[in-house]
């Protein structure tokens, strides 16, 4: 049985969400953010979640091995119920950085379980939103 595993990459400051049916749902707004971190912001913020660079900063922040085994586990259990699509939205603030970064993981680990994996980046190529965070002085 083939199982076909959509991911589509997006922020919620644009909102325009993706439809799907009954998605798996992964929210990568408490993992770092490139813009918010001044250390990073002038290097990275212009790159996006497919750079190496930028990958590596979103997978090293604390809690981010944690969400992708935890939806790894979750969409292969969808897949070993019988379902045989199965979609996934990955969000974050802008859909540039860490969603881009996560659903990249997520394609990454669910193809070398033998699933057909369709990846989408709704939202890579948008201009930067405005930071939700304050800058502190």
């Amino acid at each position: 049985m083939t199982i076909v595993i959509r991911i589509v990459s997006y922020g919620i400051g644009h909102n325009d969400e993706p439809r799907a049916h009954r998605p798996v749902v992964v929210d990568t707004t408490e993992l770092r953010n490139p813009p918010d971190d001044p250390a990073v912001r002038a290097r990275l913020t212009q790159l996006t979640g497919l750079d190496p660079e930028v990958h590596q900063y979103v997978m090293t922040t604390p809690g981010a091995r944690r969400l992708v085994d935890r939806h790894v586990r979750e969409i292969d259990q969808r897949a070993e119920a019988g379902q045989t699509r199965i979609d996934v939205l990955v969000h974050c603030y802008g859909g540039r950085h860490r969603s881009v970064a996560i659903a990249e993981q997520l394609a990454t680990e669910l193809g070398r379980l033998d699933h057909v994996v369709q990846l989408h980046h709704r939202h890579i190529d948008r201009p930067l939103l405005p930071s939700r965070r304050k800058e502190t002085r």
